[in-house]
């Protein structure tokens, strides 16, 4: 028969290790959140970059004088967009294309020009080991699309 402590000789003792229950608890739960917050504010950054700056971009270079100044106004809107959001400019790429598909052409009444801005995010502490740094990012791309104005006196 198994024997019963009678309860006056319990341990009614609360002494412990409170505080490294805490660190722990607060160390498994809060690396992940800060990390994701990290993760996140820079994806979101990136999305505000390449939205912006295609947008921009489109609506500068439909409104431009010639071919030459449309491309220079569009790359300086998505270099600007990118600047503004503390992204690195060597992570974006920007295509220009129309229903010409030749975006030295695209300046004709009623033409549609399209602007892709494609920004890669690399996602925060990636290793080197295994190029894992080139593999885990996360591709963030916004197109907008701009019509050249039917009322626009060719130059």
């Amino acid at each position: 028969m198994p024997s019963v402590v009678p309860p006056s000789r319990r341990s009614t003792s609360d002494g412990g290790s409170a505080s490294l229950e805490f660190i722990v608890a607060g160390l498994v739960l809060l690396v992940p959140i800060v990390y994701l917050v990290v993760t996140l504010s820079q994806i979101q950054s990136a999305v505000l970059a390449a939205e912006g700056g295609s947008r921009h971009a489109a609506r500068l270079f439909v409104d431009a004088p010639d071919p030459t100044t449309a491309v220079e106004r569009a790359e300086q809107a998505v270099a600007f967009a990118l600047d503004d959001q503390g992204i690195d400019s060597s992570s974006a790429r920007v295509t220009i294309s129309c229903a010409d598909d030749v975006a030295a052409e695209c300046l004709d009444q009623g033409d549609t020009v399209t602007v892709v801005v494609r920004i890669d995010v690399a996602l925060p502490l990636a290793p080197p080991v295994l190029d894992l740094d080139r593999l885990a990012i996360v591709p963030v791309e916004a197109r907008s699309a701009n019509a050249v104005s039917d009322f626009r006196v060719p130059e």
